[in-house]
């Protein structure tokens, strides 16, 4: 027998997904099996799988140790070691500032990702109890190519209440995008994209198509180069695979260095002067509505990330000035 005392990161959960994970290499169908038995308890009474645990509830495991180390399963490598820039955290959330040319998620099985470097971080923490099963999840992925913030869950609750939050779009999303070309008054844009999911590239039509969705996007010029290219700040306020990408190709101003939607002469130019390599585009800022409960730490918060080494040296290049991406207008930064 083998009891489990249900740490504060993995309270919220239904009790059959925790068993799925703790028990990982289980069939889900002899996991009800033992509950109906009753060789799987919830605090000494015979359980079914949808109660929601907490913090403390006591879990018991009426099976042979052999087949719980079994069913437990080999461990994989979920951490990776390195350093985050990490603009925000509490007890229940954090927010990384994601460098460019890492993923957000894994692709494939070998890969490591941001959320193995939220890990690793997290598992080098002393005195915080996250849980026997949950591992942490991000609520927001970024192209590989595309730097800035990526918002984090480090319990149970803290990631079901930030996923809320972007799959509800209740906190604003401002974007840095240094664009081709010359746009002097701020906009707000709509289409339809419909995504190729055999090349990953997408395309924005102005009416609706069969297989497109809707997209907005806002911007608002922050200032003007030398050479008559465009520092905009982008609100997404739809969140589509590529949006803001295509969104600004589509109306003739490509983010400079994208090489999927981007125009090749001021790429070259860009690349030549500076090393660019890909799309100089930035989640820069998540702004925050009033929160209560688990994200009340994020309540009315401003959560800004600086801009990476290469894309300020090409602001700094092309004559902009710093405090255009620095400057605050008003919010309460954290």
């Amino acid at each position: 027998m083998e009891q489990i005392t249900v740490k504060p990161g993995d309270s919220g959960q239904r009790l059959d997904k925790y068993l799925g994970k703790y028990l990982k290499e289980a069939p889900r169908s002899f996991l009800y099996k033992m509950m109906r038995k009753k060789n799987i308890t919830l605090n000494g009474k015979k359980a079914q799988g949808n109660e929601i645990l907490k913090e403390k509830d006591e879990i018991k495991l009426f099976l042979a140790a052999e087949t719980i180390e079994k069913f437990r399963g080999a461990k994989e490598r979920e951490e990776a070691q390195g350093s985050l820039d990490i603009p925000y955290e509490d007890d229940q959330v954090l927010f990384v500032n994601k460098p460019a040319g890492m993923l957000s998620q894994k692709a494939a099985r070998e890969d490591i990702s941001l959320v193995e470097y939220i890990a690793g971080y997290l598992s080098r923490k002393e005195g915080e109890e996250r849980g026997d099963t949950f591992r942490p999840g991000i609520c927001n992925r970024l192209d590989r190519n595309t730097s800035g913030l990526v918002a984090a869950g480090k319990t149970v609750r803290g990631l079901q209440a930030l996923s809320e939050c972007f799959r509800e779009r209740t906190m604003e999303k401002y974007y840095l995008a240094l664009v081709r070309g010359r746009l002097e008054k701020p906009a707000h844009i709509r289409g339809f994209l419909k995504k190729d999911e055999k090349k990953n590239q997408v395309t924005v039509s102005a009416e609706e198509i069969p297989g497109s969705l809707p997209i907005e996007t806002r911007y608002e010029p922050l200032e003007i180069s030398r050479e008559g290219d465009t520092l905009l700040r982008v609100e997404l306020i739809t969140g589509r695979s590529h949006q803001i990408r295509s969104h600004l190709a589509s109306i003739g101003h490509p983010i400079i260095g994208d090489r999927k939607y981007g125009e090749k002469k001021s790429n070259e130019r860009y690349e030549r002067k500076y090393g660019v390599k890909s799309q100089l585009l930035h989640a820069w800022r998540l702004k925050f509505p009033q929160e209560k409960g688990v994200l009340a730490g994020l309540s009315c918060r401003t959560v800004t990330a600086s801009p990476p080494e290469l894309f300020r040296t090409v602001l700094g290049g092309e004559g902009f000035s710093e405090k255009r991406y620095r400057e605050n207008k008003g919010d309460t930064e954290s």
